[in-house]
């Protein structure tokens, strides 16, 4: 099972990427004014760009399935607290979790990755 369906209930949608250009969204308040935007914070952009009050931990788990190494682990939960990626559970040695903070700091957006919550073995 993939890491976005067993984290997030979602198969991967069409041209999902880890690091998306960001789509401009309308400022909050306007009603008239398209060209009024503003920019989504790095840690809240989507897979396919959009506003995504989870998209840091989505495109983290989107960049574990892509890797051959990571994509069959499953018991490890991937999280955000705001621009941290929090990594939750087991994996089977510290290679295979020094692979996955490699890869969760490689997603845009990601300023730490916190991994206190990870046991090895």
């Amino acid at each position: 099972m993939s890491w976005l369906k067993r984290l997030f209930g979602m198969e991967k949608p069409q041209n999902a990427e880890v690091n998306p250009t960001p789509q401009a969204t309308q400022a909050a308040g306007t009603t008239t004014a398209p060209t009024a935007t503003q920019s989504i914070p790095p840690e809240r952009i989507g897979l396919n760009g959009e506003y995504d009050q989870s998209g840091l931990a989505k495109r983290v788990a989107l960049a574990f399935d892509q890797d051959a190494q990571l994509d069959d682990i499953n018991s490890l939960w991937v999280a955000q607290t705001g621009s941290t990626v929090v990594l939750k559970g087991q994996v089977p040695n510290q290679e295979i979790l020094n692979k996955m903070i490699s890869v969760a700091r490689s997603v845009q957006g990601t300023a730490a990755v916190d991994t206190t919550q990870v046991k090895i073995g």
